[in-house]
């Protein structure tokens, strides 16, 4: 008579340990999108003492270090870095160049010259432009209801900017921000291209392509930006830049990319926005208008919906997972 109890509380916890692994996962990503909001301000305190190209390259060299050595310490990733030819090395140097050295740099350019937000907000526009690229390039043919989103996106951004007045700073600023955006939309193409075809694990491809990049992009900061004497403080964003938003979050990122669904991940990858947003408000003091506010909200909805249509047919599609994508700066 006693056992019945049991076998029911044993059933129970059988079903109910998925649900704790899927929540855990869960929880673990929106953790991530947190760590890597919070570099947005994070990066423009630091960017009051620390040039914008180095900040950058030290941020993610320190980083690289750190996932190349438990890239090493693996057994498994050790035989797929010994399996590496020739052709994939340059594959993963080019795409280090484009998803480091050019967007990284220009992200923390951009955050020198404009507001957090603004930069934020310009960098949603990345998944658009995937779109278009992945036409051209990959022969990805969209969706009408994708195309639909897409003009909505595009007027969200035309909402932001009305009206248009700008200074010279913040046009330059501007210029900088959409080369990392045409470069972060390209190195997702490129990352795809690469994932699609299994052969190497994305954590391992994050590891040597940031490792190339960041060492471009720290010896550009130091060959034209002025060194300086760094402050405790300033070697502590950099250090937690490094080893918690960055190497941490990565590494936690793609293990939960093996729980969850790809439509999940899209959409709990544009929470990041309206994070960015509330913390540039809370630390910055950065104030939108109503106009800025109704047109973030479109471009976060346009840019969310198009991602989970994308992730629906990915689902259908004998492709690997893509790397994360360059809103965490």
């Amino acid at each position: 008579m006693r056992k019945a109890p049991a076998d029911s509380r044993s059933e129970e916890s059988v079903r109910t340990d998925p649900q704790r692994e899927h929540l855990m996962a869960v929880g673990q990503a929106v953790f991530v999108t947190m760590l890597w909001a919070s570099s947005w301000v994070i990066i423009k305190f630091g960017l009051q003492e620390i040039s914008p190209l180095t900040f950058a390259g030290l941020r993610y060299s320190i980083a690289s270090i750190i996932l190349l050595l438990f890239v090493v310490l693996r057994r498994d990733s050790r035989r797929v870095l010994r399996a590496i030819d020739r052709h994939q090395s340059m594959r993963l140097i080019a795409y280090g160049f484009i998803f480091v050295t050019i967007t990284q740099g220009a992200q923390f350019v951009g955050l020198q010259l404009l507001p957090a937000i603004t930069v934020s907000l310009l960098l949603n526009l990345s998944p658009l432009i995937v779109l278009v690229l992945g036409i051209l390039l990959l022969k990805e043919i969209p969706t009408r209801r994708q195309l639909v989103w897409f003009a909505l996106g595009v007027f969200g951004v035309v909402l932001y900017f009305t009206p248009l007045d700008l200074e010279g700073i913040q046009v330059a600023g501007l210029v900088v921000v959409l080369v990392g955006v045409f470069a972060n939309a390209l190195s997702s193409i490129m990352g795809r291209a690469i994932n699609r075809e299994r052969k190497i694990p994305p954590l391992v491809v994050t590891s040597l392509s940031m490792t190339v990049g960041a060492s471009l992009l720290l010896a550009v900061g130091l060959l034209v930006e002025t060194p300086a004497a760094l402050s405790p403080l300033s070697w502590f964003y950099v250090l937690w830049l490094s080893i918690v938003n960055t190497a941490l979050a990565f590494t936690l990122w793609h293990k939960v990319m093996q729980s969850l669904r790809a439509v999940d991940m899209s959409i709990i990858n544009s929470l990041m926005l309206p994070q960015i947003v509330l913390l540039s408000l809370w630390f910055l003091g950065e104030m939108p208008t109503l106009l800025d506010w109704i047109g973030l909200f479109v471009l976060g909805l346009s840019v969310l919906l198009i991602q989970i249509i994308q992730a629906g047919r990915k689902a259908t599609m004998p492709s690997g997972p893509s790397p994360a994508s360059s809103q965490k700066p």
